[in-house]
């Protein structure tokens, strides 16, 4: 499979198209594991099913309006977190859910993500930032699926071994799992990852010397090298990214590829930040993985 788009288009038109072009089918109606299955599945993956229903995002202030805001927001990264279905981004059948979201929750709690520090001369309590973590009811976010016609992933879920090149002018460099280099990127790609519910291990300095990352572009290293280096550290499945800073355009145009099962799966997007396109590589990646379950 091969996605191709063009830089013209908004990032919601290539999900749409991602989504679309991948046919995406939900699991059989004998694929949901049974209560008692979950847990062993939980333990197979390594990530609890709490987690799986657990989504964050950024609130101004612990007022009810804009908590119900987070609520929306968080009920469509569950929807996608749970399913690995892209193409619930921006998805309008999910508007009436989204905004009944309070009934969908099991319980939520704030951190201040300031914390420690002093409030700003203009700024109110209402308008100091939060991280709002939501714990949605599993039953009643399956019920929603079930209404959409998609069924939980609730099957093992893989470990990615992730390579993502960088370029910016001049400068290259591939996001090392221990360099203080690429720190930042390091955290975004897991950051992402965990947004996503999908296992990852990076590269360390000295693997990616090792297959020579630092004279040699990602593609021009052999799939089978990198491969290697992702199974020793735990990786079933390899998904390389390049990220290339359009300064015209004030943006990173991505090129990614997922080798899985045998099969090489291509696509193309933009994003403002690397933190957009990471969610959006490997948001795709397990989109992927999902439909072959």
């Amino acid at each position: 499979m091969r996605t191709h788009t063009t830089p013209a288009r908004s990032v919601s038109c290539f999900l749409a198209a991602i989504a679309g072009m991948m046919l995406l089918a939900s699991p059989p109606a004998d694929a949901q594991p049974k209560p008692q299955e979950q847990a062993i599945d939980d333990r197979a993956s390594g990530i609890p099913a709490a987690d799986l229903y657990r989504a964050q995002t950024i609130v101004t202030g612990q007022g009810e309006a804009n908590r119900i805001v987070g609520f929306a927001s968080c009920l469509e990264d569950v929807l996608i977190k749970v399913t690995g279905v892209l193409r619930f981004v921006g998805d309008p059948r999910l508007d009436a859910y989204k905004a009944d979201a309070a009934r969908l929750v099991r319980g939520f709690s704030y951190r201040d993500e300031k914390g420690g520090k002093p409030k700003n001369d203009e700024q109110g309590t209402r308008d100091r930032s939060f991280v709002l973590t939501v714990d949605f009811d599993a039953a009643a976010i399956n019920d929603v699926l079930a209404s959409l016609g998609v069924r939980p992933w609730l099957s093992r879920r893989p470990v990615l071994g992730v390579f993502v090149e960088m370029q910016q002018g001049p400068r290259r460099y591939v996001v090392a799992g221990d360099s203080k280099q690429t720190d930042m990127q390091r955290d975004s790609l897991l950051a992402a990852a965990a947004k996503r519910a999908m296992p990852v291990v990076l590269p360390d300095a000295a693997a990616l010397a090792g297959v020579g990352a630092k004279e040699l572009a990602l593609a021009d290293i052999a799939h089978a090298k990198l491969a290697e280096v992702a199974a020793a550290r735990g990786g079933e499945g390899l998904l390389i990214g390049r990220l290339v800073w359009d300064d015209q355009e004030l943006r990173w145009t991505t090129d990614w590829q997922l080798d899985w099962h045998g099969r090489s799966h291509q696509w193309q997007l933009v994003a403002v930040t690397f933190d957009e396109a990471f969610r959006q590589g490997i948001g795709a990646a397990a989109q992927v993985i999902a439909a072959q379950q």
